[in-house]
Order: structure tokens, then sequence, then C-alpha cells
């Protein structure tokens, strides 16, 4: 009898039940051929998090790579992000930084108050460090309703992690395994609530781990974590023009973006437009290219920017190069998503968002399409209180409404953006 550890603990999950929560059970659980397929190294676990199955000389192997998806809101990132989770040995999470920023939101006033910045991002980078060495656990000092013995059904957007939605984490996922992706509503129906060790187990099992964020302002804010020796951190930057940013925000966060959306259909300006709410992403997106094009040392052989135009109009041969920055090999699995993935055949441009979070695009005609839907007294407003982002990031303005809806005319500058080596 052969041994393999992800069989084992599929076995094992299997005939104890899905909420199961002691680690120690998994551990007593291996015998036969397969005893030490799971062994603990003390020199990576010296606190008491996994010592329940480190103490018998068992060696645990943490995660080779650690791949962060850097971003900003309706960038392209859920898509991106899916290159990465269609791979068997990647361990993906989608936006968990999210639960720390409810946690934060949702404090009191008085607590909110005394809470800057700086907490913020020191809370964002204590959960990347934890979920990076798979300790899932860390996530309950965030989420709500507080999980109780490890079981929680309030994951944000669990049905975006394959890993989540399988085996061992979750049995009922065994034929859901092999497709692009389980349905957004099939997995906590199925799986029913995400058990956290068994999340842990499974993280330690994959080899890699990757996460998507799009809550982390500037890359300068992750250099703690570029630094810190347990991690072997690599930053994918992905970009997208702020003109294609904004037109994706009105149409996916309709209420935040109202006065906008008066704007475009009416033509006339409202006193009350927030401008800040495409200002401060033009801000934030230049400060992390500039440090990138800097080459600090904290970055060399860590950071990648990406347009997101690029993936769409090449996703063959971006999609490989971005698993070479990383380190990992493109497994034939990743290759067929690409190429079912980006080229669907949509009914108009604007199917793409019929779901907030879809994944599934033509992904050519998707990346100028906002051109279509844009006033051009909007995207002339945006030109010049982005005009520094777009010439550094290689995006062409224009100069009319006609020029605007001339698709044949692409407004993505031919641009090379290398990783940082």
């Amino acid at each position: 009898m052969e041994c393999s550890w992800k069989t084992v603990l599929l076995l094992v999950c299997a005939s104890l039940g899905v909420q199961y929560t002691a680690i120690r059970t998994l551990r007593d659980s291996l015998s036969g051929p397969c005893q030490g397929a799971y062994r603990c190294s003390t020199r990576h676990y010296r606190d008491s998090r996994w010592r329940s199955v480190c103490d018998d000389g068992w060696t645990v192997e943490l995660p080779r790579k650690h791949i962060l998806l850097f971003a900003t809101t309706r960038s392209g990132s859920s898509f991106t992000g899916q290159l990465l989770n269609q791979h068997p040995e990647i361990f993906y999470v989608f936006e968990p930084l999210f639960h720390v920023q409810q946690a934060f939101t949702n404090s009191s006033s008085r607590l909110r108050r005394s809470l800057d910045r700086r907490a913020l991002l020191g809370a964002y980078r204590d959960l990347l460090l934890n979920l990076y060495t798979c300790d899932l656990h860390f996530m309950e000092n965030y989420i709500r309703p507080e999980p109780q013995d490890h079981l929680t059904n309030s994951f944000f957007r669990r049905s975006s992690s394959h890993a989540l939605c399988s085996p061992p984490v979750c049995v009922e996922g065994s034929d859901a395994a092999a497709s692009d992706l389980p349905d957004e509503t099939w997995c906590p129906k199925k799986c029913g609530a995400l058990n956290l060790t068994l999340a842990s187990m499974s993280c330690l099992s994959r080899g890699h781990v990757a996460i998507k964020t799009v809550r982390v302002p500037e890359v300068g804010d992750l250099r703690t974590l570029t630094e810190d020796p347990r991690l072997d951190l690599k930053i994918i930057h992905l970009v997208r023009d702020p003109r294609a940013v904004l037109a994706s925000r009105m149409v996916a966060f309709s209420d935040q973006f109202r006065a906008w959306k008066i704007w475009n259909a009416t033509g006339r300006q409202p006193r009350y437009v927030d401008l800040s709410q495409i200002t401060s992403t033009c801000k934030d997106m230049t400060a992390s290219a500039e440090t990138g094009l800097q080459k600090p040392a904290w970055l060399r052989g860590r950071y990648m920017p990406v347009r997101y135009e690029d993936l769409a109009f090449h996703p063959k041969e971006k999609a490989a190069e971005i698993y070479r920055f990383v380190g990992v090999e493109m497994e034939d699995r990743v290759r067929l998503w690409v190429e079912k993935n980006t080229n669907s055949n949509m009914t108009s441009p604007s199917s793409e968002w019929n779901y907030r979070y879809s994944t599934t695009r033509d992904s050519r005609a998707t990346a100028e399409s906002w051109r279509l839907r844009l006033s051009f007294d909007i995207v002339r407003t945006v030109q010049n209180l982005c005009n520094d982002t777009l010439a550094l990031l290689g995006y062409k303005q224009v100069q009319s409404a006609a020029e605007l809806r001339n698709l044949s005319h692409s407004l993505v500058e031919n641009m090379t953006f290398e990783a940082l080596t």
C-alpha cells in the first residue's frame, strides 16, 4: 500500500465526519504504512499552534511559496486570482482581510477613533503571516459571529476557493473538485460549516499559499512581510486603467457610486460627487508602481507588475509569465481553464457585469468595453485627475467622444513590465 497524505486525510475525515475539530485525533488516526507521513519539525513550529501534532518527532512542511495578488477593487483581481486557484498544489484564499476590515468597522465609535491606519495595516499583516503559515484559526479573531469549536458559516466568499470546497475540508466536494469552480451557492449548502482545523490541514498539504487582497493600499505597506525570513513572498501587483476601474465600480457598487451614475446618465456633474473615489485609487496605484520602478532591495525577486489589459489580450502568455515568476510549474489544468474562460461567447459587452465577481468572459472584448459606457465628460475628468497614473502605466488619453468610442484604436500602449530581479 502506497502512502498518500491527501488520501489518508480524506479517509480519516470521512470516517470522523466533517464536524471533527481535534488535530491530535487526526494524527493518532494515521497508522500502518502511512504512519509518519505527516511529520512535524520544531524548527518550524516553536509555538503551541501545532504542538499536538508536532510532539512525536513528526515533520510539518510549511508552504514553499507565498503568493500575494495585490490589487485594487474592480481591477480584474477575481479573474486573475482564479489562475492561481486552478492549481491543485495552491491553497487559495479570496479576500480574507475582509474580516479584519469588518471587525474594525463594526467596533464601537470610541474604539474606531482610536484605531489609526497603522493599526489596521498591522492587523492585515498579522493575518497574512498567519495564513501563509496555515494557521487559519487566527481568523477567529475577526470572523463574526465568532466561530464555535472552530466552525463558521461566515467565511467570506468561501466558494471562491477550491481548497475550501474540496476534500478534506468538504467530503461532498469530491465531485466538484475537477470543475472550474464550485457554484456560489453549492459550496455552503453541500459542505456545511467551514471547519478551520481541516482548512489548516488542507493548507499544509497543498504546498503553496496564494491570497488575493484589494485592501492593502500600497506595496510599501508589505515591506515587513517581504523581509520576514519565514516567508518566500511573491507579490503580483495587478493594475488596470483607472477609467475602466471606475466604470466597473459604478455597476458593481451602484449605491456608493450613485452620483457618478447620475452624472453619466444626465451629463451634469452633481455637486456631491466624491472624486476621491477614484483619486485615492490612482494615488495608491501610482505610489506602488513607482516603488517597484525604484527597485528597492526588499522587493527584488518579489515583485511583478501586471496590467489586466495585457492579461486579457494575451492570457496564455501572461499566465505563463505569472507562474514563472512565482516559481510554480503551470499545469495543464490551469492552461485549460485559461482557454475556456477567456473565450466565452458573450451576448453583449455588458455581460461581464451580470455577476459581480464573474471570472468567465471574452477577455479581449471586456478589457476596453468601458469605453462604450462612460460619458466623455467623466472620462475627461478622470484623465485630468489621474494623468500621472495613466502615463506611468501606459494608458493613452482620448480627446473626443468619437475617439473614446472607436474601439479599433486601443488605448493600451505597448509596454513591457518585468518582474524585479
